[in-house]
């Protein structure tokens, strides 16, 4: 007797294999595993969403454009959808279905209490999330699968330590969480599933300090970064974060250093390797595997990447559909994320 196998039927043109129908048994000497966990934990993740930011040409202006890339992959962004208007200096975050963008100035105006979201998964403009407890810009955000924070945020030219919290599931408005230890308005945040640690950001502090973040309360220190810079980005594993460029002035400017913590300990930063170029108020985003810097404050369309278990220098990823600088990111697949 011959074997009639399966994966050998075709139609006719030889272009489709075969459509079963009404009840079906299965028989094997190897068994069958079925998937298991949460459906949004079952493959499609690994994207990375841009939103906003400032260009500088043709003139300088704040731009409403969302693109995404894959971080497995290499390769430039594809466009994502709109925000709901041009805006810039905010903050993003995310679970692995939803995208939280907020703490922006828009065109025009000094700031905004306004929180958008998107469906990472799918392609899109912005929807009303809810508001900020206040009018602020510059708020630097991280998230694990269930709530998101946002540190500090600025209403020109006052600096506050103000850290909000929202559910991400839930529309609403945010809440107020606690207070850094110092003001903050130009640092970044990162995030592993039960801590959130955020850079303080000034040109005068190279503090870091972090809060648990399925309670409320102030912040708590956690050491310091290689030296002190605003206008840094951010990403993270589950278990390590990088903090990566920023601005020291006026002497000697832009840095091209990134460094590293264990998020879990406490302790000063460490150096991983250099930026391909030195720049400030890039946007970081990650997986589990690798971390995304892109844009500049001078504009730039360029992506970068590293493999965040490893130390070494950034290596070209692709590019942005525009230049800008000062852009929100999240992903749905970062170290907030957990495994």
């Amino acid at each position: 007797m011959s074997d009639f196998r399966i994966n050998q039927i075709t139609n006719q043109a030889g272009t489709a294999g075969p459509q079963v129908a009404g009840i079906t048994t299965f028989s094997s000497s190897s068994g069958l595993v079925m998937p298991s966990g949460a459906t949004e934990y079952r493959g499609g993740r690994g994207r990375s969403i841009r939103a906003g930011g400032i260009i500088t040409s043709p003139t300088t202006a704040r731009v409403n454009v969302m693109d995404y890339v894959t971080i497995s992959t290499l390769g430039n962004a594809s466009d994502f959808g709109d925000l709901s208007a041009a805006v810039g200096q905010g903050g993003g975050c995310a679970s692995s279905t939803r995208g939280i963008f907020g703490g922006t100035t828009p065109n025009g105006s000094t700031t905004t209490n306004n929180i958008e979201y998107v469906t990472i998964s799918s392609t899109g403009n912005a929807f009303d999330f809810g508001d900020f407890p206040q009018l602020g810009l510059e708020r630097r955000s991280a998230s694990n699968s269930t709530r998101g924070l946002f540190f500090g945020y600025g209403v020109n030219p006052l600096s506050y330590s103000e850290i909000d919290y929202i559910t991400i599931a839930t529309l609403g408005n945010a809440s107020k969480f606690g207070d850094l230890t110092s003001v903050s308005q130009i640092g970044n945040s990162l995030a592993s599933p039960t801590r959130a640690v955020h850079a303080i950001g000034l040109a005068s502090s190279n503090a870091i300090e972090y809060i648990t973040i399925f309670t409320l309360g102030n912040s708590q220190d956690f050491g310091d970064l290689s030296a002190p810079a605003n206008g840094v980005a951010a990403c993270s594993s589950s278990v390590r974060g990088l903090f990566a460029g920023g601005y020291v002035g006026p002497t000697p400017g832009n840095r091209n250093v990134i460094d590293f913590i264990t998020i879990a300990s406490t302790g000063d930063a460490i150096d991983f390797g250099d930026l391909i170029t030195a720049s400030n108020q890039k946007t970081g985003t990650s997986s589990q595997v690798r971390g995304l810097f892109q844009g500049a404050a001078a504009a730039t369309n360029v992506i970068e990447f590293v493999t965040i278990a490893s130390t070494g220098n950034a290596a070209d990823f692709g590019d942005a559909t525009q230049a800008m600088g000062y852009a929100m990111g999240c992903s749905d697949a970062h170290g907030g994320l957990g495994d």
